[in-house]
């Protein structure tokens, strides 16, 4: 219900709305546009284009859709797994393996290959790293925001910089950096709003509900990270 190319398409307010279907699915199609406009921090009117620019009229013709979606969907109670077949669905399809495409001939040209994350995407970069490394593309991971690069080491190279928000103020000096030194930037984020998409070169998002703990721990879902990592991959080692 959800495509890759549609949620490319949605605003920040407008990602709200959709950020909070996702994760109140079975209530949110009996909510009043009102409602649901409340519950979000946004207007209706927001709520209306984002309706539209799922392909539907209005509220009533999206909570149709929606309920028919979810009877049609097998009825699976762990957490998660509704985020996951979301994500999943909106990349099921040409687009997306295109977008893949792409990303891994820009890779396959660069002689040099970082991949650069700091928290829970520094350990993302060192397996992605490794993956390509297995795959006969060597990859150096980059954990440390104010690690030393040589200069001569950013000519004809390329890195991968992973961020769930992409607002991160270590990664976006370090992205700063490369960009400066005319290396070219892949970033992999939550979405293609947010800075690091902005003075990225290329950009691949994967639109999941950002969570947080009370003390602001990020424990968004990075499952969709992996697979986007392995997809690139698999296209290299073709």
């Amino acid at each position: 219900m959800f495509s890759h190319r549609d949620l490319a398409r949605l605003n920040d307010l407008e990602m709200q709305v959709y950020q909070f279907i996702i994760k109140h699915r079975e209530g949110v199609s009996y909510m009043t546009i009102r409602e649901l406009a409340e519950q979000t921090g946004v207007s209706t009117t927001t709520v209306l284009r984002f309706c539209r620019k799922m392909h539907c009229e209005g509220w009533s013709e999206f909570r149709i859709r929606l309920r028919l979606n979810e009877k049609s969907a097998p009825l699976l109670n762990t957490a998660g797994v509704s985020e996951m077949l979301s994500f999943f669905k909106s990349i099921n399809n040409p687009e997306f393996e295109q977008i893949i495409a792409q990303a891994a001939l820009k890779i396959n040209q660069a002689e040099r290959v970082f991949f650069i994350g700091v928290g829970t995407s520094g350990s993302l970069a060192k397996y992605g790293a490794r993956f390509f490394s297995n795959l006969g593309k060597f990859s150096h991971a980059i954990d440390d925001p104010y690690y030393p690069v040589s200069p001569d080491l950013y000519e004809n190279a390329i890195a991968i910089i992973l961020s769930v928000s992409g607002e991160t103020e270590e990664i976006l000096r370090i992205a700063s950096q490369f960009s400066l030194n005319k290396c070219k930037i892949i970033a992999i984020t939550n979405t293609e709003t947010c800075s690091l998409a902005k003075i990225s070169d290329f950009n691949l998002c994967y639109h999941v509900p950002i969570i947080r703990m009370a003390d602001n721990s990020d424990i968004t879902t990075q499952v969709p990270v992996t697979y986007i990592i392995e997809a690139i991959g698999r296209q290299l080692g073709k």
